[in-house]
């Protein structure tokens, strides 16, 4: 690069530690801006699908996710009722040969965790909430409640679905609610595996409801997502309480299986949020400022792509950024094309998945069921959920579509 660059990071989720990591690699000054007291996700477990697991080996975890993650024989389609398989896809022996990478289950304040390693202390400020962005052509500066500033070349909003930093590029705009609630809990394991818990990817799918679970740490504690439609607006907040006895209310009539771990609940460890959603934008950047991972493209989590997709924007907007040198414009319109158009495909398709998992009526149940068994039939290999184009991507070659692209300009 022609000279050294400077780049505020206003929030460190998993999005934000993952571009600092990136950057730093690619010897690019990267400072992070967080509200909470200290590095820690909250939180439950994540997929890291094989699109995921490629960027993070190319940021030197590999080894991290390996000792952290729990990797799935399959993943599994279930009847809520009855428990038959409606799809079973091979994970495990698969993905690496299909994928180029494999599947993991992790808790997620263990990756963050993995992501945050070797981040310099001078280089986070914890304890302050940016309150929105200013610029002009020489900077772009971060502004704080607390009436401290920085000064950057390029301010990058990685501060979720309620962005400040959105807020100041595009106008305030309150985010939809869904008309989906969703519980998260985690059991613990005291012997591997339960014998009502396979070590799958388990996609539970019944009338206006659905339950993933999975294995996270290693095997040592079982990952519950439980998403219900409901009429009522619900908190999105991943502190909000709930109960057993709320939970299992909320599924009555479910499989045993399925009431067998509810029961293993804590209830000081279950709780609920209601699940937002946007509409894709057009642009992300606008000057000095631009977007990354929920702040720029908040997803409804039925694809598991939520911090996949963050983790993506956070190796291609590096890359971007150090292959375009001083020509920061150009870094981020390569951003853009690069990103947006994937970006806004995973978040109409985790819509559309959201309302194939929940039919209510036989008839639809039967026909979707069918199409699962063709698919099975067809290729054994295919993802019942149909997301091979999901994993087959590769950020980590964003490089040549650059150079590609701008051969053909």
């Amino acid at each position: 690069m022609s000279r050294a660059i400077r780049v505020g990071i206003v929030g460190a989720g998993i999005g934000g530690v993952a571009l600092a990591r990136a950057l730093r690699l690619r010897g690019i000054d990267a400072h992070l801006f967080e509200r909470a007291a200290a590095f820690g996700e909250i939180g439950a477990g994540v997929q890291m699908t094989p699109n995921a697991a490629k960027v993070l080996q190319a940021l030197g975890v590999g080894e991290g996710l390996e000792r952290i993650g729990f990797l799935p024989e399959a993943m599994v389609g279930r009847n809520w009722e009855d428990a038959r398989e409606l799809f079973r896809t091979p994970l495990k022996e698969v993905c690496p040969r299909l994928f180029g990478a494999g599947f993991y289950h992790v808790h997620r304040a263990d990756l963050h965790a993995v992501l945050c390693e070797g981040i310099p202390a001078d280089r986070v400020r914890f304890n302050v909430h940016c309150s929105g962005v200013t610029q002009d052509e020489d900077r772009a500066v971060a502004h704080f409640a607390d009436g401290t500033r920085f000064e950057a070349d390029l301010i990058v909003g990685a501060d979720g679905i309620h962005s400040p930093v959105r807020d100041s590029l595009w106008g305030k705009t309150d985010a939809r609610f869904t008309g989906h609630m969703c519980w998260r809990a985690l059991v613990p394991v005291e012997q591997h595996p339960l014998p009502f818990v396979s070590p799958d990817a388990s996609f539970w799918m019944g009338p206006k409801a659905h339950i993933v679970t999975y294995y996270v740490k290693g095997g040592a504690a079982v990952n519950i997502v439980a998403v219900n439609e409901s009429a009522d607006w619900v908190a999105e907040s991943w502190t909000e309480p709930s109960t057993r006895e709320e939970l299992l209310a909320a599924y009555a009539g479910w499989h045993p299986n399925i009431v067998q771990l509810f029961e293993r609940t804590d209830t000081s460890q279950i709780f609920k949020w209601g699940l937002f959603d946007r509409d894709p934008m057009a642009q992300w950047s606008q000057g000095r400022v631009t977007l990354l991972g929920d702040a720029a493209h908040p997803m409804l989590p039925f694809l598991s792509q939520g911090a996949a997709m963050a983790i993506e924007d956070a190796y291609v907007l590096a890359a971007a950024l150090a292959h375009f040198g001083a020509d920061q414009d150009a870094a981020l319109r390569a951003y853009e094309a690069e990103r947006l158009p994937r970006t806004a495909r995973v978040q109409l398709e985790a819509r559309e998945r959201g309302r194939t998992y929940h039919l209510s009526t036989p008839e639809e149940q039967r026909e979707r069921d069918l199409a699962f068994q063709k698919q099975q039939a067809s290729n054994p290999n295919a993802v019942g959920i149909k997301a091979e184009w999901v994993y087959e991507y590769d950020a980590t070659r964003c490089i040549e579509r650059f150079d590609t692209e701008a051969s053909l300009a």
